[in-house]
This record gives structure tokens, sequence and C-alpha cells, in this order.
């Protein structure tokens, strides 16, 4: 039992981050929707990392993922409100969004995942783009006009309960998904499954030569980045703002931004999607308070300096120096 404990020691600092940015935004007035913009960033580096950190693979398409996690909330709700399984609904629309996340990533990764570098990154972008014009095209779940289904989420909670959803629960379920994908960070970290992806990150043939089933693994982490994605889709933006339209949910920046979270904190470990994403939201804020319509312009070379500065991220920095003292423990 112990061994257990010890084995997840490291996420502690995960989680005292997550709860000071739960505290600071239900205790300090107007704090609240900044501090649930920083939660989305790091639920969503947390879920990034569990493929780019382990596996070295960078997906440009990985909004997809989000946008059908998004979808599969709004189908569901859309379809299943005033049914007998009414009551039901958010969790059955939460099943459907690991059925389409879960699907598209196998449907991709089993072919996409047999490319390398820069190959894999078109083919990925290619996926992205290509779901979201298949859906306009032949008028998929709405078309191009989307999904509005605030009357049904209505139906469904209540009024009431719905509005806390969208204001309010929608963003504590984001610190659950996190969390989730923290604790399966790590599990893998420490299993056979994360020294596997160690083994293909550093040298693929080599690990392919040492009979390992990199095709596999690589899936596998695949697939469960991408089941976190949709989660976090179907949360952060089907709950919380009732309506999906594909221009928005396939928007190609918010991939970007996920790269960006986990090269700044530390790809590969577990506390760098958090400080990457705290680095990165709270940057983007101030600068568009400070500097409205040049935040951009200041921020970009604000991360180079900062990539350039820590190569192997914030976390990953630290983690080199202190890798051989007790703190080097609480630091994964």
């Amino acid at each position: 039992m112990m061994r257990t404990l010890d084995k997840y020691v490291a996420i502690v600092p995960v989680l005292v981050v997550y709860l000071i940015l739960f505290l600071v935004g239900q205790n300090v007035p107007g704090m609240w929707q900044l501090m649930a913009t920083l939660l989305f960033y790091c639920a969503i580096g947390q879920a990034f990392n569990i493929f780019l950190g382990m596996t070295g693979y960078v997906d440009f398409g990985y909004v997809a993922f989000i946008g059908m996690g998004t979808y599969g909330m709004a189908v569901t709700v859309n379809t299943m409100a005033g049914s007998w399984l009414g009551g039901y609904t958010i969790f059955l629309g939460y099943i459907m969004t690991l059925v389409f996340a879960g699907l598209l990533s196998l449907a991709v990764g089993a072919v996409a995942l047999r490319l390398r570098g820069a190959y894999f990154a078109i083919a990925t972008i290619g996926v992205n783009e290509g779901l979201r014009f298949f859906i306009e095209g032949v008028g998929l779940w709405g078309g191009s006009e989307g999904i509005i289904f605030m009357p049904e989420l209505n139906q469904v909670l209540g009024k009431e309960a719905a509005s806390a959803m969208a204001t309010y629960w929608a963003d504590v379920l984001v610190i659950v998904i996190a969390v989730l994908a923290a604790v399966t960070t790590i599990a893998y970290m420490r299993s056979k499954i994360g020294y596997a992806l160690t083994a293909l990150r550093e040298d693929e043939d080599a690990a392919r030569v040492m009979g390992i089933n990199v095709t596999k693994f690589k899936i596998l982490a695949f697939m469960t980045s991408a089941c976190f994605a949709g989660l976090v889709g179907a949360t952060a933006w089907a709950l919380k703002t009732p309506y999906v339209f594909p221009p928005e949910v396939f928007e190609i920046h918010y991939t970007i931004e996920c790269i960006i979270i986990v090269m700044l904190g530390g790809a590969g470990t577990l506390l760098g999607p958090v400080v990457g994403g705290l680095i990165y939201g709270i940057g983007k804020y101030v600068l568009s308070v400070v500097f409205p319509g040049f935040q951009l312009l200041i921020f970009a070379p604000l991360i180079i300096i900062i990539i350039v500065a820590f190569p192997d991220g914030v976390v990953g920095g630290i983690r080199n120096k202190v890798a051989h003292t007790r703190l080097g423990r609480f630091i994964l």
C-alpha cells in the first residue's frame, strides 16, 4: 500500500496548484473566469502531454478530438432531451464523447502513426481540416449551422441547474478531468507503458529491435490523450457554452496553444503542463490588458526566449538540476 502511495507522491504539487486556483477563484471577487481559463489551459496541456510528452510526436490536428468531444455531448443532449433516458443525458453524453474521440483517434492513429516527423504532422493537419469540411459539406450534425442546444440542456437539467453548469460546475468538472489526466500520466510513467514510450521517443528503431511493439504503445498513448481532449471539449465547450459550430471547435490555434503549453512547461513531465498553462494563460491575460492589440506581437518573442532559456521546459530544466535530491521525487 505504501509503495502504491509513494508511486503517486509526485502528483501532490499538481493537486496543490489546482486547489490554489480553485480557492482563488472562489474567494477573490471577479477572479473566477480567469482561474477557469487557467484551469482549461492546464487541463488541455495535461491531456496533450500524454501523447506529445511520452512519444515526441507532434499532433497538429489535436483540436479535432476536442471538437469531436464537443459534438459527442451536443448530439447526445440534443437527441436525448425529452426521452425516457433524459435523466442520464449528461452521463450518456460523456460516454458518447469517449466513443467519438476514441473511434476517431483509432482510425487516425492506425494510419498516421505509421508516419514520422513532418509527414505525421502534415497528415494530422489534414485530418482536422478534412473532418471540419466534411461536417459542413454533407450537413452532418447541423452542418455549417452547428447545434444550439441550450433549450434541451434547460429541459434536461432545469434552468437554474443549467445556468449553474455553465457558470460554475463545468469548470469544476474540468478540474476533475485534469486530475484524472495527471493520475493517468503518472500511472503510465511508472509502468511498462511509460518505459516503452520513453524508449520509442528516444530511438524508435532501437525500441523496435528490442522487441517493443511501438505501434501498439503509440496508439494507446494517442487514444488516451484524445479521449481526455474529448472530455475537456465536452465540458469546457459543450456544457459551458451550449452551442457548437465547426469553424470554432476545429480552429487550429487551439492545437498551437497545446503545443506551446507543453513545451513551455516541459514535455514528458507531470507538472510541466500545469506550469506551462499558468505561464501561457497569465501572460496572455496580462498582455491583453496592458497592451491590447499588441499582446501577440510581444508574447511571441517572450515565449521564444523562455524556450531558448529552458530547452527542456521550465519544469524539465528544474527536474534535471534536482534529479538526485529529495526534491527530485516530487518533480516528475
